[in-house]
């Protein structure tokens, strides 16, 4: 699949109105319903504060010099393995453009080349057939429904998505080496 190429950039202070512009009873659906201010200030610390800790790795996409939405990925233990779990979120009037997969993409490829876990998982709500249909394309394998929480406190069915990294450690390792001339 050829996609459109994305940047993706760590989360900083300055991207509090990429989140808020996620923020909206149409990105946030499948998610519970928008969130209240301060747990959204409490969401933009938590990316910022990711980084630092080395727990957690969101990102800004950017198209051109746009921010068109965010993606990212966090450890957790899933099923008694240590594994990743990931987001995604594109902006509306960016979607059906490819951004999506380009933006997972480039998120899979920094958890192979910067991550020590082999798995990532996606969570999407199983009536979230957009979001459903990007792990498919972007390589996810469903692994089935199960019952999830998100936000904590809302129960939803999910589908859960594995994605192996190790293929892709490979292929990213390769393409990191130095060249022979």
């Amino acid at each position: 699949m050829t996609l459109r190429p994305v940047d993706i950039r760590p989360w900083s202070a300055d991207d509090l109105s990429v989140l808020e512009r996620n923020n909206t009873p149409e990105m946030t659906v499948h998610l519970g319903g928008p969130e209240a201010r301060e747990k959204l200030l409490d969401r933009h610390e938590r990316y910022q504060r990711g980084w630092r800790e080395g727990t957690a790795w969101m990102f800004t996409a950017w198209d051109d010099d746009e921010p068109v939405g965010l993606v990212g990925y966090w450890n957790v233990t899933h099923q008694g393995r240590d594994v990743y779990e990931c987001a995604y979120g594109i902006l509306p009037s960016y979607q059906g453009r490819g951004l999506a997969a380009a933006a997972m993409t480039a998120c899979l490829e920094h958890a192979a080349r910067h991550g020590s876990r082999d798995e990532m998982f996606a969570f999407p709500n199983v009536t979230n057939g957009p979001s459903n249909e990007l792990c498919r394309r972007t390589g996810f394998e469903l692994e089935g429904e199960q019952d999830f929480e998100y936000p904590k406190g809302h129960p939803i069915r999910a589908n859960a998505w594995r994605y192996d990294l190790t293929p892709l450690r490979r292929a990213v390792s390769r393409r990191d080496e130095p060249r022979a001339r």
